[in-house]
């Protein structure tokens, strides 16, 4: 149990660093958009961390958001050696994990559940929407 602890908060240390690393530091154009951690695991010897990030503004599907989702990634991914740098400076411990970039598509795939329910609710007739509210 209080190894779990440590990790849970090992992790939420590595997310709130990494985020300010990722907004400061990082200079590369070819970040599109807003990128933000969406979560952090760290493997239980605490040797990687896996970080999954959202680049907010691109929608599920669309094959140019597709591949600049992939960019952002490899850009962090070729980042990763100088975050681990800046965040060992920042988090003192004794191993600083190596980090893993993985596009998390939750976010995305919700805004693609909401587009088709709205979809569906909109060719209902107007008397059933009053009900449902």
């Amino acid at each position: 149990m209080a190894g779990s602890q440590r990790l849970k908060r090992m992790a939420d240390s590595v997310q709130r660093e990494l985020s300010e690393l990722i907004r400061q530091e990082l200079k590369d154009p070819r970040l599109g958009g807003l990128v933000t951690i969406s979560a952090v695991k760290v493997s239980a010897d605490m040797g990687y961390a896996e970080v999954y990030v959202t680049v907010m503004g691109r929608a599920l599907g669309d094959d140019q958001s597709e591949a600049a989702n992939k960019e952002t990634l490899d850009v962090l991914n070729k980042a990763s050696g100088f975050l681990r740098h800046e965040l060992s400076r920042r988090i003192k411990t004794r191993i600083t994990p190596r980090l893993r970039f993985h596009y998390d598509k939750t976010n995305a795939y919700g805004n693609y559940m909401f587009g088709l329910i709205a979809e569906a609710v909109k060719d209902l007739p107007e008397q059933e929407q009053d009900e449902q509210k």
